[in-house]
């Protein structure tokens, strides 16, 4: 098989479509940190993931596109005057996978459950990417337009837009709420943060759970869950909504398959 056809399978299109994310955010907008925190970042992840494979399975992992994705997710989204965040979220989000696991499965978006805790603890030393791509639409169009692709592709194309449209209809109720300008609301979905949320975290077919409706009603939830953190002021609410409803989801689903007559129900 010629390198060309590998890079046109379907498992390299995630990579690929993540590193475009990059390419078209930091040339337009220069939504990197430092090009030294993206080389830590990708290559903690992959150092880490490639020694828990050997530690915990005994061999070694060959397929590094997981790791890939969760060190660029990590360097777009962390913004600090420090590299060592960098670092410690991808350890701790690759050793998430290998760590909290129930019934086999890991139950945290890595790259999710990284950010996540390290926007929690260190808040004085780390902050989030909050850049949005304002009236250059362009990048965005482009960006959206990859992206439903390879989730159609993915089949995970309804949690992307249950999600969305959640996001929506929310907006608009904090603005009836709070008063603000519903544009203002909706304004964070068009950054590159939420296409890197509704594209790959939200997504991830590794800790979603397996029913259609199941993952329907969980993109709902954790739009819900978004719209109640944003009303009290959460800075990152996209994040914490899914570190809380994502777990909670698996958890749930893998009990609700230990009783066949209720989890068919």
């Amino acid at each position: 098989m010629s390198f060309l056809s590998k890079i046109l399978q379907f498992k390299y299109a995630p990579p690929i479509f993540i590193s475009l994310i990059l390419v078209i955010g930091h040339f337009s907008f220069g939504i990197l940190e430092s090009f030294s925190a993206i080389v830590i970042s990708i290559g903690t992840s992959i150092v880490t993931e490639l020694l828990l494979s050997k530690l915990m399975y005994g061999q070694w992992k060959r397929n590094f596109s997981s790791a890939y994705i969760t060190g660029i997710s990590i360097g777009m989204l962390i913004r600090s005057t420090f590299l060592w965040p960098f670092a410690l979220a991808a350890v701790l989000s690759i050793m998430s996978k290998y760590v909290l696991r129930y019934q086999g499965r890991h139950i945290w978006n890595p790259s999710n459950f990284g950010l996540s805790w390290l926007f929690f603890f260190a808040p004085f030393s780390v902050a989030g990417l909050s850049i949005q791509w304002g009236n250059n639409i362009l990048p965005m169009l482009v960006i959206w337009m990859l992206g439903i692709v390879i989730v159609l592709k993915a089949k995970r194309l309804h949690i992307t837009l249950t999600y969305v449209l959640g996001f929506l209809f929310f907006a608009y109720l904090r603005s009836v709420i709070t008063g603000a300008s519903f544009f203002t609301e909706v304004a964070p979905l068009t950054g590159p943060m939420y296409q890197l949320f509704v594209f790959f975290m939200i997504t991830d077919p590794a800790t979603t759970v397996k029913n259609r409706k199941g993952q329907i009603l969980v993109a709902f939830l954790v739009a819900f869950v978004e719209f109640l953190l944003r009303l009290n002021e959460f800075i990152y609410a996209p994040f914490y909504s899914l570190f809380l409803v994502g777990p909670i989801a698996m958890v749930v689903q893998a009990q609700l398959q230990k009783r066949p007559a209720l989890g068919s129900a």
